[in-house]
């Protein structure tokens, strides 16, 4: 079992219980899944760079991402219907986990002035969105083999109802925020 998954069973759900005065244990808020974005515009004029960036989500994340393209024309953008500009990876149960792990203890920490993520980024319904300028910071990249410094979002989807639960929730499982 994973090390995050035990902590969760074991320490976060006790407490919250006892934080939120849940009757049931089935009230407590768990983790659906997390989705990892890279949105590549410049895939536009270089697909290269599209072939990398797949290459490095899939060593982020453990499994394989899955091209996105446009749904709409741009011409300012020089942008048609159905180009591929990015890609995406969804995780769930273990791997979710794993990739939980190792941004909470490994990437955010290897931040340079790092002081916290925001506690702002909540949706309303206790999901969690975090942007990452430098995929850099994950140990499986490695620096001499990248060509551009690429940035990726990180969703977190929680079964919390409010995103004060949903921030207890990631705080317990010890995501840093700031105050």
């Amino acid at each position: 079992m994973s090390r995050m998954k035990d902590l969760y069973e074991k320490e976060v759900v006790p407490k919250l219980i006892e934080t939120f005065k849940y009757k049931n244990v089935m009230e407590v808020p768990k983790f659906r899944k997390v989705v990892l974005n890279m949105g590549l515009g410049e895939a536009i004029q270089n697909v290269k760079i599209l072939e990398t960036a797949t290459e490095e989500l899939k060593a982020i994340a453990g499994q394989h991402p899955v091209i996105t393209r446009a749904k709409k024309s741009i011409a300012a953008f020089k942008l048609r219907e159905g180009m591929p500009i990015g890609c995406m990876v969804t995780l769930r149960h273990t791997r979710m986990f794993d990739f939980l792990q190792k941004l909470v203890n490994v990437a955010l920490p290897r931040v340079r002035d790092f002081r916290g993520v925001s506690a702002k980024a909540f949706d309303g319904r206790g999901n969690y969105s975090l942007g990452i300028k430098e995929h850099i910071i994950f140990p499986e990249i490695d620096y001499d083999k990248i060509d551009a410094i690429k940035g990726l979002n990180v969703s977190i989807v929680t079964t919390a109802r409010t995103d004060e639960e949903g921030k207890e929730l990631l705080r317990l499982m010890g995501m840093p925020f700031r105050n």
